[in-house]
């Protein structure tokens, strides 16, 4: 058994290997606010040592667009084209 918490199982997963929210909510039985919540607290907790949180930020699937104002949350739609095929930003600890 892991008597590790889960936000110290996000931070082992997510320097292994980049994930997206929904990544880390299907892993860890969280929702994917949840874990957006973790890696918010993970990304101020890194903020005193040597490593850090780096966020591939969302991008629209028809346009390329990846200038969004919340790199941390999915938008719901592109601003440039209104596509709702966006996809998740991912993160990755370094």
């Amino acid at each position: 058994m892991d008597d590790r918490t889960t936000r110290e199982r996000i931070v082992s997963r997510l320097r292994s290997e980049p994930a997206t929210p929904s990544a880390l909510a299907a892993a860890f039985g969280i929702t994917s606010g949840s874990a957006l919540s973790h890696v918010e607290h993970v990304s101020r907790s890194l903020e005193h040592g040597d490593e850090q949180l780096l966020v591939a930020p969302p991008t629209c699937r028809d346009c390329g667009f990846s200038g969004f104002d919340d790199p941390l949350n999915r938008p719901s739609r592109c601003p440039e084209c209104k596509s709702e095929s966006v996809e998740e930003p991912a993160f990755t600890i370094e």
